[in-house]
């Protein structure tokens, strides 16, 4: 009764929880059992709802009863008036993958009946009861060769305790009298066709579904991410972890990362709910995708330089460091164009994020005709660290900027030595901007998942 779109239902929560070539991921999910019960109390609203709806098929057989002889009925229009999953649960299974358990499940059906005994007919409608369902199901996780989740039923048992049938008609009353002989069959029946149904909607249903998810996404007009499965889920008696590729690539053209991603293990922590963990090469490769589409590119005009600084972006300003320019382009104002001439790498350890970026500033004076006159071609190098945690549920984190080295690479100005420029723009940047950014906590407090139930944590791990 019901029992394909049981299946059906048991098994999409099962892979919906299991949300993904290198042999080490870029990006891990863990799912606790914490997790998993909290999945699993909104999936049976959602499958309750469903069977309500369901349509059950005929159901005709012949029984022969003591001192009334054999007994021809039909049983058809049946409609379930009632389900209720009091108590159901999803657990992981060690090195196999989720078990769904349903106890003293109940239902309810309401129909027609027709009876013929010898020479007699006779018709009219029925209640059918069916209490204390109890259904295991063992569901296998795994992967193919193209990264997508695979599911298999490797066991299954079901149990009815007791099913009730009561007649109404003419002489509904003469045949509650054999009632028993079709409770005791319809109850066997029902057991043995519960797993056979499991299995066939299992694999013909949510396996077929699962094979038409993507496992790439667009995350904007420049880049995509690869997000397939490098192993198979793994299942502990605490927890289902997902190893995914976590890769960036490029939508103009994607090619082959030149670096391999480390190992990346979660501590042995089953706290919260689900996890989150990421490794250097997560980052690093979408730090190739958007250089390689050319998104590395940002410009700074005064605009952008907040008031209270008390700097302006103009030749004025600049020909303290650089006498002949404001011989050449007097009071003009500047901009200035950064882009990364190589892809930046970041490494993570014990103490957070580094990185040592290598920045090229282009600068501009902008002339009355709006045209840019290319001035000079810095070269900015440094390192860079960020620490990031999670504090009441949101992502948090500062940021260390450690001496910047600035060198010359081209001038239409002249030469011009950038030590006093280095100087400057190291003391507004310890100062001044750096004080700024971790006042705004860096990630302006970006909230893990907004959903309150849900107590994330971002896992940054180190590659071991």
């Amino acid at each position: 009764m019901g029992v394909q779109s049981l299946a059906v239902a048991c098994g999409a929560l099962a892979l919906c929880l299991a949300l993904t070539t290198a042999t080490n991921p870029g990006f891990m999910v863990r799912i606790t059992q914490a997790g998993l019960d909290y999945a699993n109390q909104h999936g049976i609203a959602i499958l309750e709802k469903e069977l309500a709806q369901l349509k059950m098929p005929d159901i005709s057989g012949d029984s022969r009863v003591l001192r009334v002889g054999k007994v021809h009925y039909e049983l058809s229009r049946l409609r379930l008036r009632d389900f209720h999953l009091p108590y159901s649960r999803i657990t992981p299974i060690s090195n196999m993958g989720l078990q769904v358990s349903i106890s003293n499940a109940f239902a309810e059906l309401d129909g027609d009946w027709r009876v013929k005994v010898f020479f007699v007919r006779d018709h009219g409608s029925f209640n059918l009861k069916v209490e204390n369902i109890y259904i295991k199901i063992i569901l296998r996780l795994g992967s193919d060769t193209n990264g997508k989740p695979t599911i298999s039923t490797a066991d299954c048992s079901a149990r009815i305790s007791k099913v009730r049938v009561l007649f109404s008609g003419k002489f509904g009353w003469l045949y509650n009298l054999f009632h028993s002989a079709i409770e005791s069959k319809l109850r066997k029946n029902l057991e043995s066709k519960v797993c056979d149904n499991v299995v066939k909607s299992v694999h013909n249903d949510l396996q077929t579904y699962i094979q038409t998810l993507p496992v790439t996404a667009r995350i904007d007009d420049k880049t995509g991410i690869d997000y397939s499965l490098v192993a198979p889920p793994k299942a502990t008696t605490q927890s289902l972890d997902l190893a995914l590729k976590g890769e960036f690539y490029s939508l103009g053209h994607r090619s082959t990362v030149p670096f391999s991603p480390l190992p990346l293990a979660f501590p042995s922590d089953h706290e919260h709910m689900v996890y989150f963990g990421a490794s250097s090469y997560f980052f690093n490769t979408a730090g190739i995708a958007y250089h390689k589409a050319g998104a590395l590119v940002f410009e700074i005009t005064e605009a952008m330089i907040p008031k209270d600084v008390g700097f302006r972006l103009d030749t004025s300003v600049f020909s303290a460091f650089i006498p002949q320019l404001e011989e050449m382009y007097p009071n003009m104002a500047m901009k200035f164009r950064l882009s990364a001439p190589t892809a930046p790498f970041l490494t993570i350890g014990p103490g957070g994020i580094s990185f040592q970026p290598t920045v090229d500033a282009q600068a501009y004076a902008i002339l009355p005709n709006s045209t840019l006159a290319p001035l000079f071609l810095l070269s900015l190098t440094g390192n860079v660290s960020a620490v990031i945690n999670v504090r009441s549920g949101r992502i948090v984190g500062s940021l260390d900027v450690g001496r910047i080295r600035l060198s010359l690479k081209d001038s239409t100005v002249g030469t011009f030595q950038v030590r006093m420029m280095q100087s400057l723009m190291n003391i507004m940047t310890s100062s001044t901007l750096l004080p700024r950014l971790n006042g705004e906590n860096l990630l302006g407090g970006m909230g893990v998942l907004q959903h309150p139930p849900f107590t994330l944590l971002l896992q940054v791990a180190p590659a071991h």
